[in-house]
């Protein structure tokens, strides 16, 4: 009885406060997909059905109507962005007496797992690339500043594969500084999905693009602050702008199954796959597999680290059931 009653007075006080603050004071501005669509103005469609083919993921659809509707007007958006940073750098330079050569802006794209950040993150660089002041975006993802899994097995981490203490956040904040900076040809290390390890002593360039693109779960993290005293810089710090792309949980873990079910008729078959053992077991217990991961990982993920960060995004897209973006959200500048 005393248990419920404390529930009731939580609810009552959560109500109350919910009618004082108000939606006015969101730090975002709301639009539905309809409302987004309209904000392409006279942007030009520059991809094709083919180009869609070769930038969406596996179970990931994407269609041209989709880019139409949200990419193009973010695209715009960016682009907008892009050019006042670009004359803001420019002044603060004649402002300094400065000639440090340009300065990339970094897009962050943020999410859960299955969610569909790669396809977001693809779409975008190929969209961005064709506009005339940011010819040359390049993309990174975080996946390849994870520990190799030799120390995650030696520190009892592969259950918290994608967890932040799985990855060389040092590595990673080194190498956005450097690209930060205005640095050429800094490295960052490659990934493979189908050995689910990092790639020995192979690494891929990036050298003074226009835009960066890094894609990851964890992004939006904030750092864990010391407890002497000493800076702490985020991941977060050298975006000059952020996405996250957001999804009910439901309909996350259906696409995780569904994705984990077609991965056993292609990339799991590979000899070299780490999942190869799932790919010829019944296909009822490669899905109590699939849910068990989901949860047992990726919604624990969801749940402590990513999910949290939301709400420091610039932008975040919503999507339904049938991976259309359905609302955006837009922070006030």
């Amino acid at each position: 009885m005393e248990a419920a009653l404390n529930d009731i007075i939580r609810q009552s006080v959560a109500e109350n406060m919910a009618e004082r603050v108000g939606p006015n004071l969101s730090p975002y501005r709301h639009f539905t997909r309809e409302e987004w669509a309209r904000l392409r103005a006279d942007t030009p469609l520059t991809l094709t059905i083919d180009d869609l083919k070769r930038l969406q993921s596996i179970n990931d659809p994407i269609s041209l109507e989709e880019v139409i509707a949200i990419y193009l007007p973010l695209s715009r958006l960016l682009a907008l962005y892009v050019a006042a940073t670009q004359g803001l750098f420019k002044a603060t330079q004649r402002f300094l007496g400065a000639d440090d050569g340009k300065v990339p802006y970094i897009i962050g794209v943020a999410g859960s797992v299955a969610v569909g950040k790669s396809t977001t993150a693809r779409v975008l660089q190929a969209l961005l690339s064709r506009w005339p002041n940011t010819p040359k975006v390049e993309l990174i993802t975080t996946d390849g500043f994870l520990l190799p899994n030799a120390e995650l097995e030696r520190e009892d981490l592969m259950d918290r594969k994608g967890f932040p203490e799985s990855y060389d956040t040092n590595r990673l904040l080194r190498f956005l500084s450097d690209v930060k900076a205005g640095r050429g040809h800094v490295e960052a290390p490659v990934y493979s999905h189908l050995t689910y390890d990092m790639v020995p002593d192979e690494a891929v360039s990036v050298d003074r693009p226009d835009i960066l693109i890094v894609e990851g779960v964890n992004v939006l993290l904030p750092s864990r602050l010391p407890r002497d005293g000493k800076e702490t810089p985020f991941v977060s710090d050298f975006f000059d702008f952020s996405v996250y792309l957001h999804a009910d949980e439901d309909q996350l873990e259906k696409w995780y199954v569904s994705r984990f079910m077609r991965l056993r008729s292609t990339a799991f078959r590979d000899p070299r796959s780490y999942f190869r053992k799932y790919a010829d077991i019944p296909d009822e217990d490669a899905e109590a597999t699939a849910r068990s991961i989901w949860k047992r990982i990726n919604l624990r993920n969801l749940h402590e680290n990513i999910l949290p960060t939301r709400a420091r995004a610039s932008l975040v897209l919503t999507k339904g059931s049938s991976h259309r973006i359905e609302e955006v959200a837009l922070r006030k500048l």
